[in-house]
């Protein structure tokens, strides 16, 4: 049927629909904008001069700081060493029981974080793990490179739990699983003609990668890299049941905010919540001037 055989009334109706469903959308768009600006701008309550003044001299907020920036580096890479290989493999290849591994990757998303913790944790006390201490003592006590470098494997353990490094591994567990998303989306956005182009020209598959995918991938890259830091700052559960919150020792700030919380210093765990906020809002701006990837599940 022709448009112009329509009711003419039919055009008010059309625009007046238009305007009532913009209006709901928007209505519940600002309802959530409202509770997310109003959450933020309640904590500036409880934020003192004398607050902030702590946050800078305090040397259990410092050494938290200083824990929270090492291990969240340290995380990313380990999250970009990772992260590239899978995405890439996921993107580019087919093979059996491929689904069933893209759905394992996806298990830290899906975990609540204090469960990830106690994985963790039973895991790295488990007999397996045991198992392999044990051989790995047996290797290397009493051998030529232990005498050498002045080991002694017979003290050694594979559990890190309570250690700093334990709070690289919780952060590592979750942060990474989002980086392999934004990994994978990259690589499937990236038409692979380049680097078909390049085998054929003589490039191994090695070469191609390095010299074609990796470089075109690289705004996927770093939005992985500051999607991956951020997550691992903000990360709490994990730390919390695998690491503990040993002041001066495993305590990162999101554990800070828990310990002065819970001894009722207020201003305290306020102020550090909100330098918190604004180092993920500086991420998150970082992230949109250079990234800009989409995540993807197919």
């Amino acid at each position: 049927m022709n448009k112009n055989n329509y009711p003419s009334a039919s055009l008010p109706y059309k625009i007046k629909g238009d305007k009532l469903f913009f209006t709901i959308m928007l209505s519940l768009c600002g309802i959530y904008i409202f509770l997310l600006i109003g959450m933020v701008l309640a904590d500036f309550r409880f934020i003192d001069i004398k607050s902030i003044k702590n946050f800078f001299n305090d040397p259990n907020i410092i050494s938290s700081l200083k824990l929270s920036i090492a291990s969240c580096s340290i995380t990313t890479v380990l999250c970009l060493w990772v992260a590239i290989p899978i995405g890439y493999i996921l993107s580019r290849y087919e093979f059996r029981g491929k689904s069933i591994l893209d759905s394992i990757l996806d298990i830290p998303i899906m975990l609540p974080p204090l469960v990830i913790g106690i994985c963790l944790l039973f895991f790295f006390s488990s007999p397996f793990v045991k198992y392999f201490e044990e051989i790995f003592i047996n290797i290397f006590k009493g051998s030529f490179i232990a005498n050498w470098f002045g080991w002694e494997p017979q003290y050694w353990t594979f559990n890190p739990a309570f250690t700093k490094l334990s709070v690289i591994i919780a952060q590592f567990m979750v942060a990474c699983a989002f980086a392999v998303r934004i990994m994978k989306s990259t690589f499937d956005e990236m038409n692979p003609r380049k680097e078909e182009v390049a085998l054929t020209l003589g490039c191994s598959k090695g070469q191609s990668f390095w010299l074609v995918a990796l470089p075109n991938a690289k705004r996927g890259i770093i939005t992985a890299a500051t999607l991956a830091w951020a997550r691992s700052l903000g990360e709490f559960g994990p730390i919390l049941i695998f690491a503990g919150t040993t002041r001066m020792k495993t305590e990162v700030l999101s554990t800070s905010v828990y310990l002065e919380f819970s001894v009722g210093n207020i201003a305290m765990a306020t102020t550090i919540s909100m330098a918190m906020i604004m180092t993920a809002i500086f991420i998150n701006i970082i992230m949109r001037q250079f990234g800009g990837i989409k995540l993807s599940h197919d």
